[in-house]
């Protein structure tokens, strides 16, 4: 293929003309009515399909799980836009790879006046130097740059990069678009399956879609393997039950990085879950954890937070269940930490909810923080600061503490704690609390009263 060839011929002719390449590289769309999924970025009017119809953008970056088409999107748009296209690798390219390719394009928009398009797979894997390389050719226009991550780039990629670039977030591919994905691959002579005297099931291609789990390339690959490797019938038809799909998927990895973003969305959707009070998402959140083995003891400290800020004082139970099962799970190990992180899991989830002294703590910290300190009032006082009280003229009653406990079967006296007007928990209708509630109003109308 020579050097300055548009995408559009030579480099589109070898990609689907190649019988070895695996079905889900051959049936990549050429065009942007083709790709599966992604609605929210291309359909018609959406700002990603404005630009690239209008060839209006500079250097972007894909960000999503795997096989939801990034480098599919990358070169259609390529395709689209006459670019010639340059692929690296995260992984595999270095800063010599980067500056060779720069080079290279800068030679072909002088001589040709065509615009490179460098796409960048696995860009979080580029360190720093890496990504510094590419600024200046990214200010100056000599390529256009897209890049592909898996990972949060506002967590991966350096700030002056993502200043350089338009971030949009591609989204699991829908069941249904899937399988319209599948039947069109099995029709496509050109590129597809067309002409083998293939028939599938309806319940195996939903079953490719389902386990697929929104990767595209995860469900084309199966059905590869179902067609290429189940036997012929008699009449030399090949059919795909929903038993031969069963066996032509393997189960999905879990996305899981427990330094990134799967680590802190799942335990926020476990956490808001509970608080939420829907024991059935938590359950599953908890199972989403403890399959991709996340550490139980990290688990078991979010339900103890989590029932000491959520469910509070309507039920104080839920904090001796939660120290419990971070006890027992502690003990045993997996796989029966499962059980006491269910049981509390589920009693935390289904308690009622007050969040009062959390708020109260916060409320009283901003106070502090905020330089509003007060002084110990003088009748609160150690008995040195008493004398020293006097001293300075404070009349002997001011200084006198009165004991709550010689006062009356409630044990309660009036007596100031701080200065009036100081509200820092207020207690909800919720569960127990509804009983402090009670205690606390009876007092205050006591203390009105006296």
């Amino acid at each position: 293929m020579d050097l300055f060839t548009p995408y559009g011929k030579a480099q589109e002719q070898e990609e689907h003309t190649s019988g070895s390449m695996p079905l889900a590289a051959r049936m990549r769309p050429e065009s942007l009515d083709e790709v599966a999924g992604q609605k929210h970025l291309l359909a018609e009017g959406k700002l990603l399909r404005r630009a690239i119809e209008t060839d209006r953008f500079s250097s972007l970056i894909f960000y999503g799980p795997p096989g939801v088409g990034k480098t599919t999107l990358a070169s259609v748009i390529a395709r689209h836009t006459s670019a010639y296209f340059v692929m690296l690798n995260g992984v595999e390219s270095n800063v010599s790879d980067i500056r060779e390719k720069v080079a290279e394009a800068k030679a072909r928009q002088t001589l040709h006046g065509q615009k490179t398009i460098l796409f960048v797979d696995e860009l979080h894997r580029f360190n720093k130097a890496q990504q510094d390389v590419l600024l200046p050719h990214l200010e100056r226009g000599t390529v256009r740059f897209i890049g592909a991550t898996t990972e949060n780039p506002y967590f991966a990629i350096n700030s002056a990069m993502l200043s350089r670039s338009q971030i949009f977030p591609l989204e699991p591919v829908p069941d249904s678009e899937i399988i319209a994905l599948l039947r069109r691959a099995m029709a496509d002579t050109a590129r597809g399956l067309g002409n083998m005297p293939l028939y599938a099931d309806d319940e195996a291609l939903a079953h490719l879609a389902l386990k697929a789990d929104g990767d595209v390339r995860k469900a084309l690959t199966a059905l590869e393997v179902a067609a290429l490797s189940t036997p012929p019938a008699a009449d030399g038809s090949i059919r795909i039950t929903l038993e031969v799909a069963e066996e032509s998927i393997q189960k999905k990895a879990v996305k899981y990085d427990r330094a990134g973003d799967g680590h802190y969305d799942t335990i926020s959707a476990f956490i808001k879950s509970m608080r939420g009070s829907d024991p059935d998402a938590a359950l599953y959140w908890l199972a989403f954890m403890l399959n991709a083995g996340e550490d139980i003891r990290f688990i078991a400290r979010r339900l103890v937070i989590c029932a000491s800020e959520d469910v509070g004082l309507a039920d104080s139970n839920a904090l001796r269940v939660a120290l419990a099962a971070a006890q027992a799970a502690e003990m045993l190990g997996m796989p029966e930490a499962r059980i006491p992180l269910a049981h509390a899991t589920v009693y935390i989830a289904t308690a009622p909810k007050s969040n009062a002294a959390y708020a109260g703590i916060n409320a009283a910290l901003k106070d502090v923080q905020e330089g509003k300190t007060l002084a110990v009032p003088d009748h609160l006082a150690t008995p040195t600061r008493k004398k020293l009280a006097r001293l300075r003229g404070v009349p002997e009653e001011d200084t006198q503490y009165k004991y709550a406990h010689d006062f009356g079967d409630d044990h309660f006296v009036p007596q100031a704690y701080l200065p009036e007007g100081r509200v820092y928990y207020t207690p909800t209708n919720n569960g127990m609390e509804l009983r402090i509630a009670e205690r606390m109003q009876y007092l205050r109308n006591k203390n009105l009263n006296t």
